[in-house]
């Protein structure tokens, strides 16, 4: 089964501060046969790293200068799509929290740590083209590991 991963959960230095979210668990489901694609939706985008933070205010993605980095998203976002319909991918297991990746709950835009209701940009992507996306901390129950 092929599966769309954030680049960071699979050791990639690709975060905005230059740093990985390794993650152990996932990378146990190689071992078992998986096929992990990994993706930043961000260095797609066009996006260097490191780069500023950003957070989503209003339907758009502002970083901490105040600058609107948007398009880059969404341009990153369209590619990972272009990637999963590539791969035939059914499953994405991204980034908690991401402007671009976060599922469910996202940062508020204050980039005072507030947690809201939201998708990230690439997040609502895939979703909007059927495909399911899980968060980090759900990859244990997931996969029953």
């Amino acid at each position: 089964m092929n599966i769309l991963v954030s680049a960071c959960l699979l050791c990639v230095k690709c975060r905005y501060d230059g740093r990985d979210n390794k993650s152990d668990i996932l990378l146990k489901l190689i071992s078992k046969g998986y096929n992990l694609i990994p993706i930043c939706p961000e260095q797609l985008g066009g996006l260097p790293t490191p780069r500023k933070p950003a957070e989503i205010i209003n339907g758009r993605v502002i970083n901490i200068d105040n600058e609107d980095v948007t398009e880059n998203f969404i341009k990153g976002a369209d590619e990972v799509l272009k990637i999963s319909k590539l791969y035939d991918v059914k499953l994405a297991v991204l980034k908690e929290r991401s402007p671009s990746c976060g599922f469910g709950e996202i940062y508020d835009g204050t980039f005072n740590k507030v947690l809201i209701n939201g998708n990230g940009i690439c997040a609502n992507l895939l979703a909007n083209n059927n495909i399911k996306i899980i968060g980090e901390c759900k990859i244990k129950e997931y996969f029953e590991l």
